[in-house]
């Protein structure tokens, strides 16, 4: 392994046919980290997870994956929860579970799955058929499937995909705990929200090209604050000219400002405490899910 890396990606290219998928990638994924995949629908995230996987080999580039940089898709080492799911439905739970289990090589799997059963409240359970379950309980117990085996490199593909916030909770705070234990985990999501409460790292690619590669704070960095968020009090009723505001909206009780600058702020609120009485006035920093809807336009655009 080079370093403390779980994962290694150098100038890795794929293409399929006349399609570019991924272009001279670089990335590095620190042991023990969680670290969020993000970007628009086709642009190159899955192409990246399955070069990981062994799925797919690289055109061109080097894949470095727990330390080696060759091997084939059956890595004991590696759990996956695909985006599609998919379980044999006439199979028990517990039977399907010691199944993915052994794949693993993992023989003396019932302590893990018995604890994996209640810790997900997934019990009672244990003899009834995949077919029986509903959406959500399925769901489960194909989480369980990709950490039966103790995995030291856990990839996620939108895990929270369809559940209901108390069971999301759950699995959350799941994941959190095989981080705990040493697990590398890259959790792919087009939720924003779940990435920044998730994720210690963030890559993004667009186009097959990385365009961000970083902590939150790094990335949110790289892209100011330029956004107000303000309320006059009621014996105000209307706002004044604000030339220095690039758009300006209501957005239920408050009015939402856009400016060049963050430098404009200070220009704005003397402007409004000059007419009025300023109940509310805030300088926004762009959420993840803001950069990437940037982003993701402006590539649109280019």
């Amino acid at each position: 392994m080079t370093g403390n890396l779980a994962v290694r990606l150098h100038a890795v290219t794929k293409t399929f046919g006349s399609t570019l998928a991924v272009s001279n990638l670089d990335l590095e994924i620190p042991t023990g980290s969680v670290y969020g995949f993000i970007g628009p629908n086709g642009s190159g995230k899955t192409t990246t997870i399955r070069m990981i996987l062994r799925i797919f080999q690289p055109d061109s580039g080097t894949v470095e994956v727990l330390g080696a940089d060759q091997g084939d898709c059956a890595d004991n080492r590696v759990g996956y929860l695909p985006e599609e799911r998919g379980l044999y439905r006439r199979m028990k739970v517990r039977e399907l579970l010691r199944y993915y289990a052994r794949l693993k090589g993992f023989r003396n799997c019932d302590p893990e799955i018995d604890f994996w059963l209640k810790r997900l409240g997934a019990t009672d359970w244990s003899e009834r058929r995949i077919e029986s379950l509903s959406k959500g309980m399925s769901q489960k117990i194909q989480f369980i499937a990709a950490v039966v085996a103790r995995p030291q490199l856990l990839i996620l593909d939108e895990p929270f995909s369809g559940l209901d916030p108390v069971n999301l909770e759950l699995l959350r705070d799941a994941i959190l705990e095989i981080r705990a234990r040493g697990t590398t985990i890259i959790f792919s999501t087009h939720e924003m929200d779940v990435a920044e409460r998730m994720c210690e790292r963030v890559f993004m690619i667009h186009k097959g090209r990385k365009v961000l590669d970083g902590t939150l704070d790094q990335i949110r960095s790289m892209h100011p604050a330029n956004e107000l968020r303000l309320r006059m009090s009621a014996a105000t009723p209307h706002l004044p000219e604000l030339p220095e505001a690039v758009h300006t909206e209501q957005r239920g009780q408050f009015i939402h400002c856009t400016v060049a600058a963050p430098s404009h702020s200070q220009q704005i609120l003397h402007r409004l405490l000059a007419c009025g009485q300023v109940e509310h006035f805030e300088l926004l920093r762009p959420s993840l899910h803001d950069i990437f809807v940037r982003i993701a336009l402006e590539g649109a655009h280019s």
